[in-house]
C-alpha cells in the first residue's frame, strides 16, 4: 500500500467531488456511505466517483440522467466510449494523472487500498457487454452479467473496507464471495425494478430463455397481453435477489461494527426496492420503485441493532447460493457466447 501522503492527487479535492457525484448520483448509497468511519468513507466515495464516470461515459450520460445534446463533444460510438474508459482507467490504475477527478479518485484509491488489476478488469467487462449490445441466454448469463456490473464492485468495496484479496484465506475468501452476492443483490434488484425503463432504450437483461419459457418476445416485454408472466419473471428475479442478500448478511457480520452497520443498511435498503417491485405485482412499473426518507430512516435503525456486538469468528453461516463469486468468476474468464 502507497503513502497516500505521497500522492501526486489533490486528495481533498478528490474527495470533495466525489462526495458530490455520490450525492447526485445515488441517494440510496450516499446515505449508508455516511455510516462508515471517516477514512473508510472516504474512499468509499472515491470508488464510486470512478465507477459512476465510467457508467456516465459508457452510456453518455450525467450521473444516470440524460445528457443535453449541446453538451455533448464529438458523438462517439459504443466501442469508442469503452476505449475511453480503459484508457483512463489504465493510466489511474499505473499512477498517472488523467485530469478527470473520477478517474483520477481511482487513482488516489489504489495508492490506499490493495486493488488489484483483476478486481477492475471485471467491473470494465461489464461496460464491454453492454458496449457489444450482449444479451442474457440463460439465468447464468444473467448473474454473470450482474458479477461484472455490480458484484464485482461489491468485491472492490470489500477490500476498501480492509478485507484480504487472498483467496487461499479462507476467511477472506468466502467474506469476498459474500461481498459479490450483496452487488449481485443489488443488481438483480434494480434489473426488476427497471425493465420499462431499460425496454424503453432497448435493452432487456430478463434471460431469453425465461422469456422464451414464458411466451413473452424480447421487444415485447411490456404488451399488456403479457404483464401476468412479466410480473411472474420480476418476482423470480427478486426471489434471487434476496437470496443473495442473506448470503451478504452473513459476510457483513465479520466486518467492523461502523462498516457492518452501513452494509447492512445498504442491505435493507436495496433489498425493499425488490420487495416493492414484487409487491406491486401488475403496477411494478406505473412508477420507479424507491424507498422513502422515513422508511430509509427505519431500516437503518434496524441494522444499528443488528450490527451490534463482536465480530462472528470463523467462516459460520449457511451457504452462499450456487454461483457466487468464484464460480462466476471462473464463467467470467471464458469466452462470451
Amino acid at each position: 500500500m502507497t503513502d497516500p501522503g505521497a500522492s501526486p492527487y489533490d486528495r481533498p479535492a478528490l474527495v470533495a467531488a466525489a462526495r458530490r457525484s455520490i450525492r447526485q448520483g445515488s441517494k440510496s448509497f450516499a446515505t449508508a456511505s455516511r455510516l462508515f468511519d471517516g477514512p473508510t468513507r472516504e474512499r468509499v466515495w472515491l470508488l464510486y466517483a470512478w465507477c459512476r464516470a465510467c457508467d456516465d461515459i459508457a452510456d453518455e450520460q450525467d450521473h444516470g440522467h440524460a445528457r443535453d445534446p449541446a453538451s455533448l463533444a464529438e458523438p462517439m460510438d459504443a466501442a469508442a466510449r469503452l476505449a475511453t474508459i480503459r484508457t483512463l482507467t489504465e493510466l489511474a490504475m499505473a499512477g498517472e494523472v488523467t485530469g478527470s477527478p473520477a478517474f483520477d479518485a481511482l487513482g488516489q484509491l489504489v495508492r490506499e487500498v490493495p486493488l488489484t488489476q483483476a478486481m477492475v478488469d471485471d467491473v470494465l467487462a461489464g461496460f464491454a457487454l453492454d458496449a457489444a449490445d450482449w444479451r442474457p441466454v440463460t439465468e447464468a448469463d444473467l448473474l454473470r452479467y450482474c458479477y461484472h456490473v455490480a458484484g464485482a464492485v461489491g468485491v472492490l468495496m470489500a477490500a476498501v473496507m480492509g478485507v484480504s484479496a487472498d483467496d487461499d484465506d479462507p476467511l477472506a475468501a468466502d467474506t469476498l464471495d459474500r461481498a459479490c452476492d450483496l452487488g449481485l443483490a443489488f443488481q438483480l434488484a434494480n434489473i426488476a425494478r427497471d425493465i420499462a425503463d431499460d425496454h424503453a432504450i432497448g435493452r432487456c437483461y430478463l434471460p431469453a430463455q425465461w422469456l422464451a419459457e414464458s411466451g413473452i418476445s424480447a421487444d415485447a416485454v411490456l404488451d399488456p397481453r403479457h404483464r401476468p408472466a412479466l410480473v411472474a419473471l420480476a418476482r423470480r428475479i427478486c426471489t434471487r435477489a434476496q437470496e443473495y442478500e442473506v448470503s451478504a448478511r452473513t459476510g457483513a457480520r465479520r466486518l467492523p461494527w461502523r462498516q457492518r452497520w452501513a452494509v447492512l443498511s445498504a442491505a435493507g435498503i436495496y433489498g425493499a426496492i425488490g420487495r416493492e417491485v414484487s409487491r406491486r405485482g401488475d403496477h411494478a412499473w406505473d412508477r420507479r420503485a424507491h424507498v422513502p426518507a422515513p422508511r430509509k430512516a427505519m431500516l437503518m435503525a434496524g441494522a444499528l441493532r443488528a450490527s451490534l456486538g463482536p465480530v462472528a469468528p470463523g467462516v459460520s453461516g449457511p451457504p452462499g447460493p450456487a454461483l457466487s463469486r468464484r464460480q462466476l468468476a471462473r464463467l467470467a474468464r471464458q469466452p462470451i457466447a
